[in-house]
């Protein structure tokens, strides 16, 4: 059974940083991409960043280039989406995804506001 966890959202002003997490369980982590989306409000829900099996390798959204950081932590089976600069048109809820058997997590809210 795979599970998807998200945690690290909420409140921030803009120009503000937040760091999201999402551990995997009940698969072989190292094996997969991973990716994160996100959804505002009245909006589709729509792709952010993406990282290769071994990390190596990134892609981002236009819209986050060069404020937006994906990694991941093989040991931990954790990715991480590093956010800086933060605007509210970043206010979403955002989803951890594994593509490989479209997976999904539950998301994890975050919002930019003054």
């Amino acid at each position: 059974q795979v599970q998807l966890v998200e945690s690290g959202g909420g409140l921030v002003q803009p120009g503000g940083s937040l760091r999201l997490s999402c551990a995997a369980s009940g698969g072989t982590f190292s094996r997969y991409t991973m990716a994160w989306f996100r959804q505002g409000p009245g909006k589709e829900r729509e792709f952010v960043a993406a990282v290769s099996r071994s990390g190596g390798t990134t892609r981002y959204a236009d819209s986050v280039k060069g404020r937006f950081t994906m990694s991941r932590d093989g040991a931990k089976n954790t990715v991480y989406l590093q956010m800086n600069n933060l605007k509210p048109e970043d206010t979403a809820v955002y989803y951890c995804f594994r593509p490989t058997g479209e997976y999904w997590g539950q998301g994890t809210q975050v919002t930019v506001s003054s």
